[in-house]
This record gives structure tokens, sequence and C-alpha cells, in this order.
């Protein structure tokens, strides 16, 4: 007999993805790339305070989220400050989603996270204009914003909320961007 929350689970991913997929649908122009912090991001905790023996948890639309981006054919990536890479990459295949990231950066580092874009950006090819990146750390959102990526801060975690105001404001930045180029000098 099958659990009825395992069911109740996948139902709740399959709307949430769906949903996610319906707010895509109704921009022109989607990042190339995704990229997520993990803690209090993608996960409600701190690895740090963590053993690799625990079973972790994705806050609850972050699951859907992430299988509507994979559905819609868009990378995503990690970039992490943790100081315990070998906890967060356990979590990660704990929950079944390391498969999904084109990029993991995940290592402690005194700079916001340029060092992890800077990375991300070698491996993949994409350039930060190109990016969407989702922090719970102000310092992170406002020093990546710098480098030309589309940053948004979560309060509690990546939800369908933050997942649209993230696409509304990549877009606006890119149609921005593209007056920038079209207006004669």
């Amino acid at each position: 007999m099958h659990d009825p929350w395992n069911w109740r689970e996948m139902e709740d991913v399959e709307r949430v993805k769906a949903e996610a997929v319906q707010i895509m649908g109704v921009f022109q122009v989607l990042p190339r790339l995704v990229v997520f912090d993990l803690d209090h991001t993608l996960w409600p905790f701190y690895c740090e305070w963590r053993s690799k023996q625990d079973t972790p948890s994705l806050f609850p639309q972050t699951r859907g989220i992430l299988h509507a981006l994979k559905h819609k054919r868009l990378d995503i990536a990690i970039a992490s400050k943790s100081p315990t890479p070998d906890i967060a990459t356990t979590y990660l295949d704990k929950l079944a989603i390391r498969s999904m990231f084109v990029a993991e950066e995940i290592f402690y580092s005194w700079t916001h996270k340029t060092d992890h874009f800077q990375r991300i950006q070698s491996k993949t090819g994409v350039p930060y204009k190109s990016m969407l990146f989702f922090d719970d750390d102000d310092n992170n959102i406002q020093e990546i914003s710098k480098i030309g990526v589309t940053s948004i801060l979560v309060g509690n975690g990546v939800n369908l909320r933050a997942f649209r105001d993230g696409l509304t404001k990549f877009s606006q930045n890119t149609k921005a961007s593209k007056n920038k180029q079209t207006k004669p000098k």
C-alpha cells in the first residue's frame, strides 16, 4: 500500500510545477540560467547546523519550481557559501535533485558569491545578464546585482511569488538593457 502523504506531496509538486510553467508562459524572455542559494533559499535550515544523517526537506514549493524549470529546458545552478559542502551535497543527493543542476558551486568564501558566479559563468558560458539568482542574504543580492545578474531576495524560501517576482524583474532588466542598446548616440 502506498503512503498517502507521498501521493499528496506528488500532487502538490505537480500543481506547483503547472503553475510555475504557466507563470513562465507569460514572459517573452526567460533567463538562460537560474541560480539558487541553498540554505534558507531551497531548504529551511543551515547545513552547518545539521549532520549527514539527518533527513533534509525543501521549502514546500521548491521542488515544483525546479521541475518546471527543467520542463522548460532552462538550466539551473547552485551558488552556496556553505562551510559544509559535504553535508550540502549529501542533502542534494538525498533529495534526489542533484542531477538537475548544471553547475554546483558550494564553498565558503569571504566574497559575496562573486567567485561562485565567475566559476558558474566559466562552466556554462551564460552571460551574467542572462542569469536569474535567488538568495536569502541581501549582501549577496546587492553584490551579484552589480555584475549584471538579476537577483531576488527571498524571505521564506523560493516560492511561486518570489519566482514570479524574479521573472518580472528579469524581463524588466532585459527590456531596459535592450533600450540602452537601441538608443542613438
